[in-house]
Formats: structure tokens, C-alpha cells, sequence
């Protein structure tokens, strides 16, 4: 075991644990019978399961929630395993189980709210063996984000929770860098249509550039644990994409939009290059005739109204436009400062192949090929596992952080990300509670 400062007593379960042939890693489906499978979906599993420590980042979009469930038969009354006792090591109850990751739309909080409730089996009693210091966590519960403060007393009057915030920007911080040591195969590139997972080095991860594109963009060089600067950003991000895409095509959802970028074609509605040299490339500062030299630019000579215009091309032609944009922002970023490495995280990307490779076109086209745009797995959900990690730093019991190589093997999943749009997702992992 390696100790990780900051991180909560948890350990991810590698195959090596137990004697398994390969890692696992739990998918857990929506009912395909319910109404709405987006995000406002509540993910369906055993009312056994046994909450413990609970995290949410409530941002301005999206609700990330997570969570640890003990397994059945567990300790905590179900007959764990304990490590330690010798050598003056604290005495330590290893609970297995599973961590489990959900979001919500933060228009729908009280879908969020409707789930939090049932999970922690509020109101409950201890009949179960659920230890005190897990029943503590049910009045308390670690958040970040703007929605943390916004929030708060809806929080307190529906449930009688309160929320323990921790600083948003701290947490992005501390979960990238966790999954980063902790999660092989965390890292990706994605090019032209080929995902290759790229192997960290620990001794030579910092510094990097942490691009998390959540509503807005924050861009953050990241020295060391705990050592950072947010050094830029823009208000062009996935709320942008959303908004826009809500009024030029009336989606319904984020979901809806993606769905129809993939099925559109930006050049019906974007302005390239050869459209203004008839059709032939601008040789002389390298451009082709296929650039984008004005998105949506035709739309100005179109004799059309909107109602013309599909909208899976305009849904293309956004997320060309906005994509191309935090491409280029944050390879001048990463310029500024001599990075070569830049990961980009939140949940606009989502595991959408279109997204990731116009992103790392643009990192490319403008660095050369010096630059490289690598993305995360667990993308969406940076800041609440950072916020979830700080139960070891503040909990009234002694606990201890541990961590172990979890080596995800993701080699058939090459166009979506682990913690897909429609799934809510779980993996085996382990506590230490003094």
C-alpha cells in the first residue's frame, strides 16, 4: 500500500487482490422502460446496499454524485477482515465494496434529492450493523462546486443534510491527480479516430495542463499535489453548446444534441476555405481547403431562415465551433508556460469521439505536433472525487488514505468513456475505518 495524501481511506482493487484473471468493473443499466433515461434517470440497484461516505459537485449544469456501498457480508457487522496491530499500526476495518458514480441534471435537483434520500436511508436505524461513524456521514456530506453554497439550505430543509464544502478548483486538482497515480489506463490520446491509452509516469507527471470543461472552461497548470494555478479559461464551454443548441434546435437535452451532431454535417452551414478560394487551398500559410474559415460564416449569404436548417447540422457545426475554440485556448495556455501535456476533463466531453478528436486536431494543428490532448476516463467527475477523497482530511476518526493500481481494462470500449452518458457506473473498491 502507498499512502496518498489527501485521499480517503480508499483502495482500488486490482485483479492481483484476489487471485482473479482480469479487473472488473461493474456496468449497472438504466430500466429501458422509464420515461426519461437522461440525466435525471435514478440508477437502479439492490436496496441492500449499505451507504457510507457520500460526495456530490453540484455545477451550474450537471450533478455529480459519489458514492461507497459496502458488500454484503462486509465489515461493519458483516464480518470484514482487519489489517494492522502490529508495530504500534493502528487497528483498521477493511470494508469492501463497491464506489458507485451518478449525475443528475442540476435543473432536476430534486430527482438528486429524491436519490440521495433513498440511498442513505435517511431516518433510518443501525438495525443493519452500520457503524456510527457511517451514520455520521448521513447529517454530513462533502460538496463542491457553485452549487455547494446555492443549494445549501434546500439541502438542509429537504433532508436535514448539511453540506461540507471544499473549494472547487482544490478538488479538480486532487481528483485528477488521484486518478492519475491510481487508475491504469486512465489517460488516452484520440486522433483521427484512434484511441491509444498513454502510460503515466509518476516521477515525471507535473507539470500539466488541467483543462476541465464543465459550463465554462477553467484552465489549470498543475505543479505537485495541492500546488496550482488556475491561469485561464473561457465562458465558451458545454453550457454554451447546451444553450445555443437549445434555442437553434429546441433538444431536449445535452443527450439530444450530441445524438444530432453526430448525424449532422458542419459544412452545409460553416464557411471553409475553399468556399472563398474556389474550392482550392491556401497553400502559401497552410491552410486546406476543408478549414473552417467562419463557423456558421455561409449562413450569412444563405438566402435561408432557421426553420431551413437541419438541426443535426447545426448541432455539428456548434460543437465544431466550440471545440476548436478550447483546442486552441488552451494549447496557448499550455504554450505560455512550456507544457507539452494538456488533460482535459468535464463532462462535455463525455466519451464522444467527435468532441475529443476536433479537440486534439486543433492542440495539433496549432502546436505542430508538439503538444499532445489527452483525456481522462473518468472525465466527468474530477472535482466530486476530489471532494469525496477529503473525508480522511477532516473525519473525527482516525483514517487513513491507501490507494492500489487499479488496472481498468477498457481496450473494447474504444469510442465511449468508462462512465457512458446513459450508464451509472460502479467500481470494486475497499475503506479503511479506524
Amino acid at each position: 500500500m502507498q499512502s496518498f495524501s489527501g485521499a480517503m481511506q480508499l483502495a482500488l482493487k486490482s485483479a492481483s487482490d484476489d487471485g482473479r484473471e482480469g479487473p472488473k468493473a461493474e456496468i449497472r443499466k438504466p430500466n429501458p422502460d422509464a420515461v426519461d433515461r437522461r440525466a435525471s434517470t435514478l440508477p437502479r440497484q439492490s436496496s441492500s446496499d449499505r451507504i457510507s461516505h457520500m460526495a456530490i459537485d453540484i455545477g451550474g449544469s450537471l450533478i455529480k454524485l459519489v458514492y461507497f456501498s459496502r458488500s454484503s457480508g462486509g465489515s461493519g457487522g458483516g464480518g470484514g477482515s482487519r489489517r494492522g496491530g502490529a508495530d504500534g499500526e493502528r487497528n483498521e476495518a477493511i470494508c469492501d465494496g463497491r464506489l458507485h458514480f451518478a449525475r443528475f441534471e442540476t435543473s432536476k435537483i430534486d430527482v438528486c434529492l429524491e436519490f440521495i434520500k433513498s440511498k442513505l436511508q435517511l431516518g433510518g436505524s443501525d438495525s443493519n450493523g452500520e457503524s456510527k461513524s457511517s451514520s455520521r456521514y448521513k447529517s454530513v456530506i462533502k460538496a463542491t462546486g457553485g452549487g455547494a453554497y446555492k443549494f445549501t439550505d434546500l439541502f438542509k430543509e429537504k433532508l436535514g443534510i448539511s453540506l461540507d464544502k471544499e473549494d472547487e478548483m482544490d478538488c479538480l486538482v486532487s481528483g485528477a491527480n488521484f486518478l492519475l497515480k491510481a487508475v491504469h489506463q486512465e489517460a488516452f490520446t484520440c486522433l483521427n479516430g484512434q484511441k491509444e491509452f498513454v502510460r503515466i509516469d509518476h516521477s515525471d507527471l507535473y507539470p500539466y495542463l488541467l483543462v476541465n470543461i464543465g459550463s465554462g472552461v477553467s484552465m489549470i497548470k498543475v505543479d505537485g499535489d495541492g500546488v496550482f494555478e488556475r491561469v485561464s479559461g473561457t465562458s465558451v464551454g458545454g453550457g454554451t453548446f447546451w444553450g445555443m443548441g437549445k434555442l437553434l434546435t429546441k433538444c431536449s437535452s445535452f443527450d439530444d444534441l450530441l445524438e444530432m451532431s453526430h448525424k449532422g454535417n458542419n459544412r452545409v452551414i460553416d464557411m471553409l476555405v475553399g468556399d472563398i478560394y474556389g474550392g482550392t487551398d491556401y497553400a502559401k500559410v497552410g491552410l486546406t481547403s476543408t478549414t473552417i474559415a467562419s463557423s456558421f460564416g455561409k449562413a450569412i449569404s444563405d438566402q435561408k431562415e432557421l426553420a431551413d436548417y437541419k438541426s443535426e447540422d447545426l448541432a455539428r457545426s456548434l460543437l465544431r465551433m466550440i471545440s476548436n475554440n478550447i483546442g486552441q485556448i488552451s494549447y496557448l495556455n499550455a504554450l505560455r508556460f512550456g507544457l507539452k501535456r494538456i488533460f482535459f476533463g468535464g463532462f462535455f466531453i463525455r466519451g464522444h469521439e467527435y468532441t475529443m478528436d476536433t479537440i486534439a486536431v486543433a492542440v495539433d494543428y496549432w502546436s505542430k505536433g508538439e503538444a499532445k490532448a489527452m483525456f481522462l476516463q473518468h472525465e466527468g467527475f474530477l472535482g466530486v472525487l476530489g471532494a469525496f477523497m477529503t473525508y480522511e482530511k477532516h473525519a473525527h476518526d482516525d483514517l487513513m488514505a491507501h490507494y492500489q493500481q487499479f488496472p481498468i481494462n477498457l481496450s473494447n470500449k474504444t469510442s465511449k468513456s468508462l462512465f457512458d452518458l446513459h450508464d451509472h457506473e460502479s467500481i470494486e473498491c475497499s475503506v479503511y475505518e479506524a
